[in-house]
């Protein structure tokens, strides 16, 4: 749910705007907003498993997100709106990762092959949000978008409490750091908030804060050790930081894709929205091909070669995009694409995730699962902020007289950069699951 509402509103910011009588950039703010609380939380993550317990956070933040959907779907102002989507987000930026760390609790070196099957909701909730905007949109108000999470979240909240084990008793209780969360909290929103207004001052001033910021963290975390909000020595292991790389980057090209076919599918192909969502479907259907097999695949051809074969497909399908954007739209080749992206990077994800969680010690693991998804969810902003400015650019220094479609191709090219990045880091993957190379205690 909480991966879903970060891209279901996409669709309907017009009609937002237009309901409550504010202008595009400010309405914007609803899904930057949520994005930029659900990685302001992560932080917390630590320090709140060790006070209560995994399934007390789990079930409070389910409870949390259910009851700001409520409030969001009764907004009467793009202010209310937008504060209550930044409670949505605080509260959904706790879920996923408290879901991936049980799990990973549960099926221990099994990782790979249960989480074929777990995390295909987690990951197939950004492709379907558009599909489903459009479908909501062409029968009620905005809304509605909010108000189906009532009753899913009421029915999940009921399975979580009767289900999920209490795991107290193996929790091992943290300090806060504050000095820490005051650092890394305002750091984080100052960066994305700057990568997103570069352009002005304030994003330039905001961004040289932010960095200041994140060195004394690091000078702070190498001080406190594991007492730190982040233990900064989980990167000492190179197969963590491998994968703490890659993570940044999967999520990076995915939100980054995604972003860009609705723009250049309405704008430059002139298709109409709600047949956009649909005509994107193929990036989930791959996806879907990918993940039941990923276990087996990864147990017989290994970690490296399965995710170097997910990358390359991934890049492959970026490349489509960018000549069917130079040369002209064509459905067939269109669905080709969606699926070459859709099956590589499903295909990264959960090896990666199962490496990672294999080179550190089962008591890291709460802190590790903060660690990387801190460094994940920063991936989608960032590098769907630097396309976007890349696109702006572009468009505005293309000539009037020339079509749209060269200027998509050079930006598909652009992200096609990152997939490359992604691939060389994938070679640099442990063939199998590594022994845990170190303890952050």
């Amino acid at each position: 749910m909480a991966q879903l509402d970060a891209t279901v509103v996409n669709v309907s910011l017009p009609d937002i705007a237009t309901t409550l009588q504010a202008s595009f950039s400010t309405v914007q703010w609803v899904v930057s907003g949520y994005l930029l609380a659900l990685a302001l939380t992560l932080p917390l993550n630590g320090w709140l498993v060790g006070r209560i317990g995994a399934k007390a956070v789990y079930l409070w933040c389910f409870g949390a997100f259910v009851l700001a959907s409520g409030l969001c779907a009764l907004a009467w102002s793009v202010s209310s709106l937008i504060i209550f989507r930044l409670l949505q987000g605080m509260a959904g930026g706790l879920m996923a990762p408290m879901a991936q760390m049980m799990v990973a609790r549960a099926a221990g070196r099994h990782l790979s092959r249960v989480a074929s099957a777990i995390v295909v909701p987690i990951l197939l909730a950004p492709l379907l949000g558009p599909v489903i905007a459009g479908q909501i949109l062409s029968v009620a108000s905005w809304r509605w978008i909010f108000l189906l999470n009532i009753p899913v979240g009421l029915l999940a909240l009921v399975l979580a409490a009767v289900f999920l084990p209490d795991e107290r008793h193996i929790e091992r209780p943290r300090p806060l750091d504050l000095a820490g969360l005051a650092l890394l909290a305002p750091a984080l929103a100052g960066f994305l908030y700057g990568i997103d207004h570069a352009h002005q001052m304030v994003g330039l001033v905001l961004l040289c804060a932010a960095l200041v910021m994140f060195v004394l963290y690091c000078c702070l975390a190498r001080k406190k050790g594991d007492r730190a909000l982040i233990d900064l020595r989980l990167f000492h292991a190179p197969v963590f930081s491998t994968s703490a790389t890659i993570m940044f980057l999967i999520n990076g090209v995915s939100f980054a894709g995604q972003m860009l076919l609705p723009v250049w599918l309405i704008q430059a192909c002139g298709i109409a929205p709600d047949r956009t969502g649909l005509i994107m479907l193929p990036l989930g259907l791959g996806m879907m091909c990918t993940y039941p097999l990923v276990g087996y695949l990864t147990e017989h051809f290994g970690i490296r070669k399965f995710t170097m074969c997910g990358a390359f497909c991934a890049g492959a399908g970026t490349l489509l995009l960018a000549f069917l954007a130079c040369k002209g739209l064509t459905m067939s080749l269109l669905a080709v694409a969606l699926f070459l992206r859709g099956a590589g990077t499903g295909a990264i994800g959960i090896p990666v995730m199962s490496a990672s969680y294999a080179s550190v010690t089962k008591a890291d693991i709460p802190m590790a699962t903060t660690t990387l998804n801190i460094v994940q969810r920063i991936g989608g902003p960032v590098l769907s902020t630097l396309c976007g400015t890349f696109l702006g650019w572009q468009q505005s220094v293309a000539s009037i007289a020339n079509p749209l479609m060269p200027v998509f191709a050079k930006v598909f090219i652009f992200l096609f950069i990152f997939h490359a990045v992604l691939f060389l880091m994938t070679c640099r993957l442990p063939q199998t699951l590594p022994e845990p190379e170190l303890s952050a205690r």
